[in-house]
């Protein structure tokens, strides 16, 4: 067994500078298929609700106490491992914890925002950080060592995968990760052995490789690239840095020739056969994945978010609800493998057997991942589960579009306590079956008090009721002129049919293990506005919303499976200083870290909120980071950045251990917008150009997972 230490430390894509949103261009092709420069993709007219009649839905779900009824809608840091001339420390900003009551969870001052320009990795001043891993890092039993000039598509399928975002570090011991710790960062702590999990979203060409590359090698490496990873995990003892370990037989990739099976009504449709699975029942390979969670019996759920992008598609019927058109795909995938031409005979439904949940068991190496078709079919951010009352599984999730919906799902039957095979096997088919719904939100505040400008309403709070609309209930569609099997494929226009409430691109949709709100991150929404498919409403109270909000949601009798909720805005995002529509629950604007584009979201063990941002550098000028959120009391809106990853980058995944006082980030795509020979980023290691390159490393960019400790 090796255990691999830490370190400690040509254009190929024509991109048009189109960007109205959160995100570099690069970003916009690679990540999303544009979707900022074309139409968007929702055209129902239910902002409004005036066509939702009761009539609509069924008795079960009037007896099930919903209100149908037509609803009018009331309008000090230290910088660690960069370049010597980016290291000198900043003076702390004024968002610091300096005054006020103690801290609860881990101690920090906030750093200062950085410039969007620097490379560097900005933690606050008695803090460390190295990587865990990196892209390309070996992790199966006889994977060659990276090497930029000499990668292929066998090697990269033994590496570590691209573009890491999901992230969590399980419990070695398999009872740990269960039972108790319902949510990230509680129970008995991660111990000395771990499974770290990790996505891996999409990939970069132009700073992958270089001119010596011909162009289907390089596509069948980033196809080999996606996916996703497990990895064991050592250290010395708990609160100090992790090496891992690379020839565990825990170890795993997942990539696009991985089988997955479908499960769910779905599952045998003639929805999602094609003429190399006719069975419909088995998927080859997981696209674009985004967020996650883990689930409280210990697997990992994982989102297929901006799957489009990789289809050609005739672009009829449900394609352009979808996002999908008859254009040649950024990746260019079609050229070698025909079920990514969905115009070819035979393979029309391929599009259909992505953008679902999957599900992996990091603790079952030899288990084919699945696919959960109860889920419904969207651009999934992520999926994250906590139990009701009774014990269902209650998963929450975001569909990551302009205007587009926050949805929940209710198993039928109730998670089984313990860590018997018998235990596990239930548990890992409870989202196999139960109801699906799709939030409502109503606003209390009169219709001219929300004008767009994001001014706060007279009542001092953007907030009002919501309810949970059911899309199936009990293996059932309530969805009239629409069959189960097609509200769960076109999951969207089902919404759409019911009068679902457009939101702010919601991503990353937690709820906190410790209060069981739940909390959704709408990360921005360029389009909202007069002109557009919708103006401001109290959910979403800004026209042309480039810096984004939270949405704090408290379910009716505290129990996750209600349906029927209370909603207020917890922070509406941006720069105070600049920007005069922000607002923090109350708390002095003068006082916090500026934040845009709220993303990923996590709680730690004391019920703070940490929030992961994509989109600064476009929005407030400075670099994404990591910020906490203080969720009650007085401080109730208290904005602390924590730290600043590179240029270019995204903060991803982020896990706060405060039994540990640790913190863990993936950070994705740094240096984004540079190309092979002029490099925009040389983050983790740093390497100087030109000068001796160790095994193992290039100067360039190489995603990462980070960790942060005490020092």
């Amino acid at each position: 067994m090796t255990i691999t230490p830490a370190p400690e430390h040509r254009p190929l894509l024509s991109v048009a500078p189109h960007a109205r949103g959160k995100r570099s261009p690069v970003t916009c092709r690679l990540k999303c298929a544009d979707a900022c420069s074309h139409p968007v993709p929702n055209e129902s007219a239910n902002e409004t609700f005036r066509d939702v009649v009761a009539g609509a839905m069924s008795r079960r779900a009037l007896l099930g106490g919903l209100a149908v009824g037509a609803a009018a809608v009331v309008l000090g840091a230290q910088t660690v491992g960069a370049p010597p001339a980016a290291a000198q420390p900043l003076p702390a900003h004024g968002g610091g914890h300096g005054g006020g009551r103690p801290q609860k969870g881990l101690a920090f001052g906030a750093i200062s925002p950085q410039p969007a320009a620097r490379d560097a990795f900005v933690v606050p001043e008695g803090y460390r950080w190295r990587p865990v891993i990196r892209w390309g890092d070996p992790i199966l039993r006889g994977a060659q060592p990276f090497d930029v000039a000499r990668q292929t598509p066998e090697a990269q399928a033994r590496q570590f995968g691209y573009n890491n975002d999901y992230l969590d570090i399980l419990p070695f011991e398999r009872q740990h990760a269960l039972a108790g710790a319902q949510g990230r960062g509680k129970g008995p702590g991660r111990g000395t052995r771990g499974l770290l999990v990790a996505n891996h979203e999409y990939t970069n060409p132009a700073i992958m490789f270089d001119a010596s590359y011909d162009a289907a090698t390089r596509r069948a490496i980033e196809r080999a690239a996606h996916g996703m990873s497990v990895v064991e995990v050592r250290r010395r003892r708990t609160g100090t840095p992790w090496d891992y370990v690379a020839d565990s037989r825990y170890n795993r990739r997942v990539h696009m020739t991985t089988e997955f099976r479908l499960t769910g009504p779905v599952a045998g449709s003639d929805l999602v056969k094609t003429v190399a699975d006719p069975s419909g029942t088995r998927v080859l390979g997981t696209l674009n994945n985004c967020a996650g969670g883990t689930t409280p019996w210990g697997t990992v759920l994982s989102g297929e978010e901006n799957y489009n992008g990789y289809f050609r598609t005739s672009g009829a019927g449900h394609d352009a609800r979808y996002g999908l058109r008859d254009a040649a795909t950024g990746y260019g995938w079609e050229l070698d493998d025909p079920r990514f031409d969905a115009r070819n005979p035979g393979y029309e439904n391929e599009p259909n057997r992505f953008g679902w949940i999957v599900e992996i068991d990091p603790y079952a190496p030899d288990e084919p991942p699945v696919k959960h078709t109860a889920l419904g079919r969207f651009k999934h951010e992520g999926a994250n589960v906590i139990l009701s009352r009774r014990g269902n599984a209650v998963a929450y999730m975001g569909d990551d579009e302009r205007f587009d919906y926050v949805y929940k799902f209710v198993s039928s039957r109730t998670m089984r306590p313990g860590n018997s095979e018998a235990a596990r096997r239930h548990n890992k088919t409870l989202l196999t079956e139960g109801s699906l719904y799709v939030a409502r939100f109503r606003g209390d505040s009169p219709a001219a008090e929300i004008d767009g400008s994001g001014a706060v309403p007279s009542d001092g709070a953007f907030d009002g009721r919501g309810e949970w609309v059911p899309l199936v209930l009990d293996g059932r569609s309530e969805v009239e002129g629409m069959s189960l099997e097609e509200v769960l494929v076109y999951t969207r226009v089902a919404a759409d049919k019911v009068g679902a409430t457009k939101m702010d691109r919601p991503e990353d949709v937690e709820p906190n293990p410790v209060t069981g709100r739940v909390y959704v991150a709408c990360t921005n929404n360029t389009s909202r506005g007069p002109a557009a498919a919708e103006a401001a409403t109290e959910p979403n109270p800004r026209n042309t919303n480039r810096d984004g909000h939270v949405v704090e949601i408290v379910e009716d009798r505290d129990d996750a499976a209600s349906l029927t909720f209370r909603w207020n805005l917890l922070l509406v995002a941006g720069d105070p200083a600049t920007n005069t529509s922000t607002y923090f629950s109350g708390y002095p604007k003068e006082k916090v870290s500026p934040i845009s584009c709220p993303d990923n979201l996590a709680f730690d063990a004391e019920g703070n909120l940490w929030i992961s941002t994509d989109g600064q550098p476009s929005t407030i000028q400075k670099c994404d980071g990591l910020f906490k959120v203080t969720l009650d009391g007085r401080e109730r809106g208290r904005v602390e950045q924590f730290l600043s990853v590179p240029r270019g980058a995204e903060t991803c995944g982020p896990l706060v251990d405060s039994t540990d006082r640790m913190v863990y980030v993936a950070v994705q795509h740094p240096g984004e917008d540079g190309s092979f020979d002029a490099q925009a980023s040389y983050f983790p290691d740093y390497l100087t150009p030109g000068a001796p390159v160790p095994t193992g490393a290039f100067a360039g960019p190489r995603p990462s997972v980070v960790q942060v400790w005490r020092d």
